[in-house]
C-alpha cells in the first residue's frame, strides 16, 4: 500500500479541487447571457477537459512524489500543488460565483504562472511528471484568451 499511497492521496486531492471548483461553477442564466466568441468550445466539452486535466495533474503529483529525492522537496511539491489548487478554485469563484470575469482575468495570470512553476520545478526531478502538466498549461492558456474575450465583449462588470 505504501507505493499506492501517494497515488491515492494525489488523486483524492485532485478530486477535491475539481469538486470544490465545480460547486462554485454556475452556468445558469447569468453565464448563458454573456456574449462569447464564436471559437468558444461547447459547454459540454469543459467537463471532460477538466476531468482529464485533473486526472493528469493527480498522476503528475504522484509521479513527482515518487521521484522527489528528499522530504523537503516533497513538502515543496505539496505546497506548489496546494497553491495551484487554491488558484484554480479562486478563478471559478471570481468568474462564476462573484460574476467578475474581469477579476478572474487578472487572477488567471497567477494560475498560469503556478502551473509553469510546477512544470519547471518538477522537470528538475521528474520529466514525466512535468510533461503531464503541459495539457493543463495549454488549456489554461486557451481559457485565459477566452476569459479575455468574454471581458471585452461584456464589460463593464
Amino acid at each position: 500500500m505504501s507505493n499506492a499511497r501517494p497515488i491515492v492521496i494525489a488523486l483524492l486531492a485532485a478530486l477535491l479541487v475539481a469538486t470544490v471548483g465545480g460547486t462554485v461553477t454556475d452556468i445558469g442564466p447569468w453565464y448563458q447571457s454573456l456574449q462569447k466568441p464564436a471559437w468558444q468550445p461547447p459547454d459540454w466539452l469543459f467537463g471532460p477537459a477538466w476531468t482529464l486535466i485533473f486526472a493528469l495533474a493527480g498522476l503528475s503529483a504522484a509521479t513527482a512524489w515518487r521521484d522527489e529525492p528528499t522530504r523537503e522537496d516533497r513538502e515543496w511539491l505539496v505546497a506548489l500543488f496546494s497553491l495551484n489548487g487554491f488558484l484554480n478554485v479562486l478563478w471559478s469563484l471570481l468568474f462564476f460565483r462573484m460574476r467578475r470575469p474581469d477579476w478572474a482575468l487578472i487572477e488567471v495570470g497567477a494560475l498560469w504562472l503556478s502551473i509553469l512553476v510546477l512544470i519547471l520545478v518538477l522537470a528538475r526531478y521528474s520529466r514525466p511528471a512535468a510533461l503531464l502538466l503541459v495539457p493543463y498549461l495549454a488549456w489554461v492558456t486557451f481559457a485565459s484568451a477566452l476569459n479575455w474575450r468574454v471581458v471585452q465583449l461584456n464589460a463593464p462588470f
